[in-house]
Parts: C-alpha cells; structure tokens; sequence
C-alpha cells in the first residue's frame, strides 16, 4: 500500500508541471514581430525537462495576461523552441533547454539559463521593456 501511495504522489507531482510543449518559433513571425516593434521572448525546452514545462506556463501565462504585476502591456511575443531542433538552436546560438533570449528593437537586450520561477522570469521581462 506504501508503494502505491508513494507511485501516486510521484504521478501527480509531474502532472503539476504537465504543459504542452510544442515549437512555436517561426522564423517569419519572428522576423514580423521584430518589424511591428515587439518585444519578442524566446524560450527552449526538451522533452524530458519538468523545468522546461514550468518555465513555458509562466511565460505562457504572462503573454496570454498581458501584463506583469503592476504593468500592463500588448507588445509582447514569446515563442518556444525545443532545444534538440538544431537548426533553430544555432540560429540563437541556444545549447541548454531553459535558455530565455529576450529581444527588443530587433536586438538580443536580455539571455538567461535556468531561470523558472515566477518573479525572476518577470523581473527579466520588465527589465527588457
């Protein structure tokens, strides 16, 4: 019976950061983001990362809000690119998964690794903006 509880504690733990993780970097939205003006957020993932997973909700949730906190803000963009799609990785220059690149007037003002939580990723998003 220990074993079971324990199985299921561990199943619901990854359930907390299940997200969908799918690419969503194209290189003419971005290139079109950048033209608009936009401050575009770039972030990486892998498959198997749960900190990949908590780090897209956040971001998700920031751009689907359209603010942070006290600010508000429409000009926004944030695109997701799974780390392992060579061709996208170089194109930032992107070895790690968590990586986050935030651009502004079309040039790179902002590069982290590792950073998930909530207040660190927004703190970088309103020192861009």
């Amino acid at each position: 019976m220990k074993n079971i509880f324990i199985l299921f504690l561990f199943l619901i733990t990854l359930n907390v950061n299940a997200v969908e993780k799918e690419t969503t970097f194209n290189q003419n939205l971005f290139n079109k983001a950048q033209s608009e003006g936009k401050v575009i957020i770039i972030s990486s993932w892998i498959k198997y990362c749960s900190s990949c997973a908590g780090q897209m909700k956040i971001l998700k949730e920031a751009k689907n809000d359209g603010k942070l906190n006290d600010i508000e803000f429409e000009n926004i963009e944030y695109f997701s690119f799974d780390v392992t799609n060579k061709n996208i990785a170089d194109f930032f220059n992107v070895q790690y998964q968590t990586t986050l690149i935030i651009f502004k007037d079309k040039k790179e003002v902002y590069r982290s690794l590792g950073e998930t939580t909530k207040d660190l990723l927004y703190e970088a998003i309103k020192s861009s903006i």
